[in-house]
């Protein structure tokens, strides 16, 4: 009997998309992502268009042998990963190690809800790997790569141990830095503004004095209640 190799990232989800197929599907799950920058190294040739070093990690190379192992039993092989950018990069990764490009038919599909009318409909409507949305996964995955691996040992150095800088959290804490320095250096001046309550035709409106003998007054014109004062009784 022909089997159909249906691969997505959750266990969980797997066992239920399990049981809306027929007899000869299968489901396994990839339990996230498959491969990954190294940890011993940056991981990244910098020289050579940021071009990434990819590893299977420890923790994934058991399940991906399995995988391997199935999908050679199967005449089809189905990526249902997420349709975000981390579930298309992971599609891209199972294409790759699975040796998919070519060797092996392989449909990519995608569903919002996990109900059998719902995956019935993605398995009617495969696509290809979306390589926009796995360029995007990877700029994303680099950028983390040099912030991190470049800042983290100078907070360790410099600050604390165990503290990390991402390429979010260290552009985040610059803002709120520079926010607390204007807020330090921040030296009050007392101005005043003059307004009028008027009424016409029954309906009030307000009026803010802005010029004075036919120049602007500027924000910070009046400088004193004493002033103001002088202002309303000429």
């Amino acid at each position: 009997m022909s089997m159909q190799l249906v691969i997505v990232e959750s266990p969980v989800k797997a066992a239920t998309i399990e049981k809306f197929l027929g007899s000869n599907y299968r489901a396994l799950s990839s339990y996230g992502h498959i491969r990954d920058l190294p940890k011993s190294e940056l991981g990244i040739d910098i020289e050579n268009n940021f071009k990434p070093k990819y590893i299977v990690p420890l923790r994934a190379k058991k399940n991906v042998n399995i995988l391997k192992k199935e999908s050679e039993k199967a005449n089809l092989v189905i990526l249902a990963t997420d349709e975000d950018r981390e579930g298309e990069a992971i599609a891209y990764h199972l294409a790759f190690l699975l040796d998919l490009n070519g060797k092996k038919e392989y449909q990519r599909i995608v569903f919002h809800e996990i109900t059998k009318s719902a995956i019935d409909q993605a398995l009617k409507n495969p696509r290809k790997i979306d390589m926009a949305l796995v360029d995007a996964q990877q700029a994303r995955r680099i950028l983390d790569r040099i912030v991190g691996y470049k800042l983290s040992p100078f907070l360790w150095k410099k600050v604390a141990r165990g503290l990390s800088a991402g390429r979010v959290q260290s552009v985040a804490v610059r803002l709120v830095v520079e926010r607390e320095r204007e807020i330090e250096n921040f030296v009050p001046q007392e101005y005043w503004s003059i307004a009028a309550l008027l009424r016409k035709s029954e309906k009030e409106f307000e009026a803010l004095l802005n010029k004075r003998d036919g120049k602007t007054i500027p924000k910070l014109g009046i400088k004193t209640k004493k002033e103001a004062d002088k202002i309303v009784k000429d």
